[in-house]
């Protein structure tokens, strides 16, 4: 069996600016990630099936080194610091930190616990492993057209929606945020490369580091869940955790990569410690759970209430997204803001077959649990619901 992943730039580009981050802020630090499938109910056939090749494909994947051209194309990129590269130059994914398994329920256990400068890396990779497994399992020529005349509809969707656009509004953005739900690399590569093909003013980029790389495009992306996460047990007071993470990330970047994302303990206590100082200092906020038109407005409600011109921010849309959805928020947001969209599964894995909803989630961190509280109950994720009901209570969220 061949390797799925050939590259370590095969993952989403808020990998290395979050490791970054980790290896500058906080090196020592110990995380415990877990791997959940939320809808086993919908598989065709049981995960536990692909387990041994799973195992290999794991094996390959922690051969993998960074290639000179590779380390290249990161050290031009504006805010990758030349001592981050030489860290990759010799950076490798240890096996011993991964381990697949059955669990005592008879379900695929991916169990991943490390430092987390090493520990950050996995997800992406595996996530797409699994998904590509999966689907070759039930791969027909039958599907793979069917994907086609889906793809091509898209198409044409996204043309007619950049002829409606008008010259003196803001423009509609749609970037490749589907990575980890992708068919398969081969298929994920076509998509990316026939949406840039028909319409470049749209299809702004892709959250992949190796495509944006081989194709020419913008890699996007900034910080995920973990990044905060992480902060619930590091040295600063739990309800300051979210004001930490925000604060290290500008000491990072100093003004790149912009966007908080908002839904670690749902919006409105994001909002609550979102004040004017980080407000000026972030290009804008991304969007992951709950209503997006709730959501969009209260962040709307917020940058009013601190007389900041909503006109210069940034809503970046990236939970369940299709073309028609984020054609219709940008139709009500464009006014206010300037908006953008990650599309992912919906992409990457639409070929008329259940896409898996697999997630591989930081629920430990230096021995201590880590949990987020989503806007969406169905994406709280932790292993721990003591810490769960606390973390609830300290930022006044209730249960759902």
């Amino acid at each position: 069996m061949e390797p799925i992943i050939r590259s370590l730039l095969d993952t989403d580009l808020y990998k290395f600016t979050m490791l970054q981050v980790v290896l500058h802020k906080f090196p020592q630090t110990h995380s415990v990630y877990q791997f959940r499938c939320r809808n086993l109910e919908d598989t065709v056939y049981p995960l536990t099936d692909i387990l041994d090749d799973l195992n290999q494909q794991l094996d390959y994947l922690c051969e993998l080194r960074f290639q000179d051209d590779e380390l290249q194309y990161l050290r031009n990129l504006r805010f990758i610091k030349s001592d981050f590269v030489d860290y990759l130059e010799l950076f490798q994914l240890k096996r011993r930190f991964i381990r697949a398994s059955i669990d005592d329920q008879g379900r695929l256990d991916i169990h991943i616990e490390g430092p987390m400068v090493q520990a950050l890396m996995f997800e992406i990779f595996v996530l797409s492993i699994v998904n590509e497994l999966y689907f070759r399992r039930i791969h027909s020529e039958k599907v793979l057209a069917e994907g086609e005349r889906r793809l091509q509809a898209k198409l044409q969707l996204l043309k007619q929606y950049e002829q409606q656009q008008q010259a003196d509004e803001n423009p509609f953005l749609v970037s490749d945020f589907g990575t980890r739900r992708r068919y398969s690399l081969t298929w994920h590569r076509h998509i990316v490369e026939e949406f840039y093909r028909a319409a470049p003013d749209v299809f702004r980029g892709t959250s992949n580091v190796m495509l944006a790389k081989e194709l020419g495009i913008t890699p996007i992306g900034t910080m995920a869940h973990e990044f905060l996460q992480a902060f619930q047990a590091l040295d600063v007071r739990l309800r300051n955790f979210q004001k930490a993470a925000l604060e290290a990330w500008v000491q990072e970047y100093r003004g790149d990569l912009g966007i908080a994302l908002t839904d670690v303990v749902g919006m409105d206590a994001f909002l609550r410690d979102f004040d004017l100082y980080f407000a000026k200092l972030f290009d804008g906020l991304r969007h992951d759970s709950g209503d997006p038109y709730v959501w969009g407005d209260k962040a709307y409600a917020h940058y009013q209430k601190l007389k900041i011109d909503s006109k210069t921010k940034m809503l970046t849309f990236s939970d369940g997204l299709d073309l028609e959805r984020a054609w219709n928020l940008h139709q009500y947001f464009k006014d206010r803001f300037k908006v953008s969209f990650g599309i992912g599964t919906n992409l990457t894995n639409d070929m008329g077959l259940k896409p898996l909803n697999i997630v591989l989630k930081l629920v430990e961190c230096n021995g201590q649990s880590v949990a987020k509280i989503s806007d969406s109950p169905g994406k709280t994720m932790t292993d721990n619901d003591t810490f769960l009901a606390y973390l609830r209570q300290v930022f006044q969220v209730e249960a759902v």
